[in-house]
């Protein structure tokens, strides 16, 4: 049966292209249309332009369209896709990690937690939550899957406006176990059962078992990660290799060619979590760092730049192209819904509905979920190492205020959610933060009274 999948943002080609080539390699999912839906009618038009030719080029059964129209974009919508962001991207960025650091407050990237993770929400989650009233309002009953980030904020805020949308936050990082298991352990990942959980961003592996013996994989991961990482090439030592060779290592071969020269390079922390919490961290210190108030003093600071430099660079010399194979996961759970598949999807953010016991349930947390024609089903996993619930414990007020600030539009609560983030460890500079924050962003902050 056709379907209708809208892509919300396909301006920017990196998503757009990247999205449509997971849709075209699917034959589930063949005479489907899918609609390019962005604010920006020259971007949007040159990605359905180079859609257009690829589906004629290699005889595909689909059909494209795009639009500025919401409205038009959404009528009769099966599936939506959002990753969208609002102004500068980077210079926001920028502005969000570099003037709470000015101000005193040691945030180590300023993406998604920390006081940079809440003015990139109180900016990007009123477009959002246009966008998902528009879908209650024209489509329903659509799946609707986010990218943007940051996803735990963006996902929380959402369904608590608006609770029936079946709204479904994405995200690549569990994509790290498959990249590092197989190579530390000696066994291909299809021979490994895993799961992991926390919030995005901030996930760790909770259990590993080898499928073939039924034995618990963790012992082995335990003692086997330290020399693991402490080889592990650093994005600095994987660029020297591209310009020396032209190859970047992604396979094992190459990347046994490269020389690491700084040992857990940004996984100072993860190295903390692994050794002193038990627990192997899905992402890096950039990353799970943003929500650990004495992150500061052990992330790999300079390993964080070289990523930050490093994706900025990229982002703007990259030339992106429609490839016929599977890149994200969304595909899958779009089949796996269509097809009654009833299989576990390694990670979704969903609210947490008891899937986590130690964490309240309105909180959308990240989990493994069964994907069947009734939907997304978290799985149950109980109450999470008391530890590193403990670290979790700590982002629930923060959740909760930036909801409220958002929703509300009070810069009241503007306040009072960075005076309840752990990251925040000054007072007296928080109010005046703010109104260099609001002055600075005001094209996107001017609703906050």
């Amino acid at each position: 049966m056709p379907n209708k999948i809208v892509l919300i943002g396909a301006g920017s080609a990196q998503f757009g292209y990247g999205i449509m080539g997971d849709i075209f390699q699917s034959k589930a999912l063949e005479g489907s249309h899918i609609t390019l839906l962005d604010i920006n009618p020259t971007t949007v038009q040159k990605v359905a332009k180079v859609g257009q030719e690829f589906i004629a080029a290699h005889n595909l059964p689909f059909t494209l369209s795009a639009t500025t129209s919401r409205e038009e974009a959404l009528q009769g919508a099966d599936f939506c896709v959002i990753s969208i962001e609002v102004g500068d991207r980077f210079a926001l960025w920028e502005q969000d990690w570099r003037i709470g650091q000015q101000y005193g407050i040691r945030q180590v990237y300023g993406e998604n937690g920390g006081p940079g993770g809440l003015f990139h929400s109180l900016r990007i989650i009123p477009p959002i939550l246009d966008i998902c009233g528009d879908v209650m309002r024209i489509c329903p009953e659509a799946y609707v899957f986010n990218f943007s980030n940051p996803m735990s904020r963006i996902c929380t805020t959402v369904q608590r406006k608006y609770p029936d949308l079946k709204l479904i936050g994405m995200c690549h990082e569990i994509s790290s176990l498959r990249y590092h298991l197989p190579p530390m352990l000696g066994v291909p990942f299809e021979k490994l059962k895993t799961r992991a959980a926390g919030l995005n961003h901030f996930s760790v592996l909770l259990e590993a078992t080898y499928l073939d013996t039924g034995e618990d994989a963790y012992p082995d991961i335990r003692a086997k990660a330290p020399a693991y990482f402490a080889n592990f090439p650093s994005l600095s030592d994987e660029v020297k290799y591209f310009k020396e060779t032209g190859v970047w290592p992604e396979s094992a071969e190459d990347r046994a060619n490269v020389t690491a020269t700084e040992p857990w390079a940004e996984r100072g922390l993860f190295k903390v979590i692994l050794e002193d919490f038990g627990y192997l961290p899905i992402t890096t210190d950039s990353h799970f760092g943003e929500y650990v108030h004495w992150a500061y003093e052990v992330v790999d600071h300079k390993g964080i730049l070289d990523f930050f430099n490093f994706y900025k660079s990229w982002l703007a010399h990259a030339e992106p192209k429609i490839e016929l194979k599977l890149t994200e996961r969304i595909v899958p759970i779009i089949e796996g819904i269509l097809g009654d598949a009833g299989y576990e999807e390694a990670a979704v953010n969903i609210p947490n509905a008891g899937f986590i016991a130690n964490l309240p349930e309105w909180l959308v947390v990240e989990v493994p979920a069964t994907v069947d024609a009734r939907g997304i089903h978290g799985v149950r996993l109980g109450e999470l190492p008391k530890a590193f619930a403990g670290l979790l414990y700590n982002q629930i007020a923060v959740h909760d205020m930036t909801a409220e600030a958002v929703l509300t539009g009070s810069k009241d609560a503007v306040v009072q959610a960075l005076l309840v983030d752990p990251i925040v460890d000054k007072y007296a500079a928080v109010k005046d933060l703010v109104d260099t924050m609001l002055e600075l962003q005001s094209d996107y902050l001017g609703y906050l009274k």
